[in-house]
C-alpha cells in the first residue's frame, strides 16, 4: 500500500477513535500524529521527532502576539469598556424595530473587534443586553440567537488571534494584510444578521428604543472614543509599519490597562492576578494545540497526505467553482466538530496549495477558511459561541437551533460572496498598500 494512503488511514482512524471517546483535542492530535509517524519512521525516531516539533512549534516570535491580545481582551472585558461600547452601539443602530437586537449586533462587531474574542463578545454583550431585552418583552430565544449569530464577527474584524495563527501556518502571510482583509467580510456578516433580526423583529412587533437626545448622543460618542481609539492605534500602527503585530498586541495591553485603571477606574490592582491567571490558562490551551498540530502538519507533509488529498479533489473536477464549493463544504463540516485553532493548523497546509493552484491569493483564502470555521463556532456539536450565548441568554441549546436557521442561511450567502468575489477581501489591503 502507498505510504501516503497507509499513513492517512492510520491518522484518520486513530484521530476519529480518540475524538469519539472524548479525548481532549490536543491529546487526540498528538496521539494520532505519533501513531502516523510510526508508519513512516522507527518508533524511537518518531518519539524524538514529536518532542522536537512540540518545542519548535511554539518557538516563534509571531506567537507572542496571541497571549498579549488575549490579555488585552480580558482586561477590556473586565474594565468597563463593554458597557461604553454598548451605549455607543445604541447610537449607531438607530431606531429600528428590535432596536436592542441591532445594538447587540453592532456591539458584538465593536467589542469583538477590540477584544479579538468571539466568546468574550458573546458573554459581554449577552450579559448586558439580554436582561434589557427581556425587560422590554423580547423573546429570550430571539435575544440569544441574535447574540450567538453575530458574536463571530470579531474573529474577522481585526485584531484576530485566528488570523495570526493562519499567518504563521501559511508560511508568513502578512498579518497586516490579513487584518485589513477581514473588515468587509466581518461587516457583511454583521449587516446580514441585522437584516434577519429586522425582519423577525418587525413580524413580532418588538419595540423601538426611545429616541436619544442629541446631547446624549454626543456624550455617549465621546465616552466611547477612548475605547475606539484602541482599534486605530493598534491596527493603524500595524498597517503603517510602525510596529509589528506582536508589538501592537503589547501596545493594546498597555492601552487597555490605562483605560481600565486610569480613565474609567473600573479595574483595581487586586483584579490583576485573576486576569493574568485567566490569560495564562487560555494561552496554555492555544499553545498546546499549536504544538500538537505542528507534529501533525510535519507528519502529513512527510507522508505526502496533502498532495494525496489535493490530487483526489482535483481528480473529481477541474472546475474552480466546484473545487471552491467542495473546500467550503469540507471546512464547514470540520468547523462543526473541531475548534478553530487546530482546524487552521491542520487544514491550511492541506487546502492552501489547492487554492493557490486555482490562482487564489493566500490572504483571500485565509479569510475564507476563517469565515467557514467561524460558522462552526455557532454550530453544534462543539460551537463555543453557541454554548456561551445560550448560557448567558438563559435558554437551552436545543431551543435556539431552529431560530438560528435563518441566520445560518444568510451567513452562508455571505460566505459564498466572500469566496467568489475576491475584491471583498483584497480591496482594503490593496488600497492601504499591504498587498
Amino acid at each position: 500500500m502507498d505510504v501516503a494512503i497507509q499513513a492517512g488511514l492510520v491518522l484518520l482512524v486513530v484521530f476519529a477513535f480518540f475524538l469519539i471517546i472524548g479525548t481532549p483535542i490536543a491529546f487526540t492530535i498528538i496521539i494520532s500524529s505519533v501513531a502516523t509517524a510510526i508508519v513512516i519512521f522507527p518508533m524511537d525516531k518518531s518519539i524524538i521527532i514529536a518532542a522536537q516539533k512540540v518545542a519548535t512549534g511554539v518557538d516563534k516570535l509571531t506567537l507572542l502576539a496571541i497571549p498579549f491580545f488575549i490579555l488585552a481582551g480580558i482586561i477590556m472585558n473586565n474594565g468597563g469598556i463593554a458597557v461604553r461600547l454598548v451605549n455607543f452601539a445604541k447610537v449607531l443602530s438607530g431606531r429600528m424595530p428590535g432596536s436592542l437586537a441591532h445594538t447587540n449586533i453592532v456591539g458584538n462587531m465593536l467589542f469583538g473587534a477590540i477584544s479579538g474574542s468571539a466568546v468574550a463578545s458573546a458573554a459581554a454583550m449577552g450579559g448586558i443586553l439580554g436582561p434589557m431585552q427581556e425587560k422590554e418583552g423580547y423573546d429570550k430565544r430571539f435575544s440569544a440567537t441574535v447574540n450567538i449569530a453575530s458574536a463571530p464577527t470579531g474573529l474577522l474584524i481585526p485584531p484576530s488571534n485566528v488570523l495570526i495563527t493562519y499567518s504563521l501556518v501559511s508560511g508568513g502571510t502578512s498579518v497586516a494584510a490579513l487584518f485589513m482583509a477581514g473588515y468587509l467580510p466581518g461587516i457583511l456578516w454583521g449587516l446580514l444578521t441585522m437584516l434577519v433580526a429586522y425582519i423577525i423583529a418587525k413580524r413580532n412587533n418588538y419595540p423601538v428604543s426611545e429616541k436619544i437626545p442629541g446631547k446624549l448622543k454626543l456624550k455617549l460618542f465621546l465616552d466611547a472614543i477612548p475605547s475606539l481609539l484602541l482599534i486605530i492605534i493598534v491596527i493603524g500602527g500595524i498597517t503603517a509599519g510602525i510596529f509589528t503585530a506582536t508589538e501592537g498586541a503589547a501596545v493594546a495591553v498597555v492601552y487597555a490597562l490605562f483605560l481600565s485603571m486610569v480613565v474609567y477606574r473600573s479595574l483595581k490592582f487586586k483584579d490583576l492576578p485573576q486576569i493574568l491567571l485567566e490569560t495564562s490558562k487560555t494561552t496554555a490551551i492555544i499553545m498546546f494545540l499549536i504544538a500538537g498540530s505542528t507534529i501533525m502538519s510535519y507528519v502529513m507533509t512527510v507522508a505526502g497526505i496533502p498532495q494525496l488529498i489535493s490530487e483526489s479533489i482535483l481528480g473529481i473536477t477541474d472546475n474552480p467553482i466546484a473545487i471552491l464549493l467542495i473546500m467550503n463544504l469540507i471546512l464547514l463540516l470540520i468547523g462543526t466538530f473541531m475548534d478553530m485553532t487546530p482546524a487552521i493548523l491542520i487544514f491550511t497546509p492541506i487546502l492552501l496549495p489547492i487554492a493557490t493552484q486555482l490562482g487564489m491569493d493566500p490572504i483571500h483564502f485565509g479569510i475564507m477558511i476563517t469565515m467557514n470555521l467561524c460558522i462552526g463556532s455557532i454550530t453544534p456539536p462543539v460551537g463555543n459561541c453557541l454554548f456561551i450565548g445560550s448560557k448567558v441568554g438563559n435558554v437551552s441549546i436545543d431551543s435556539v437551533i431552529k431560530p438560528l436557521l435563518p441566520y445560518y442561511f444568510v451567513i452562508i450567502i455571505g460566505l459564498l460572496i466572500t469566496t467568489f468575489i475576491p475584491e471583498l477581501t483584497l480591496w482594503i489591503p490593496r488600497i492601504t498598500g499591504n498587498l
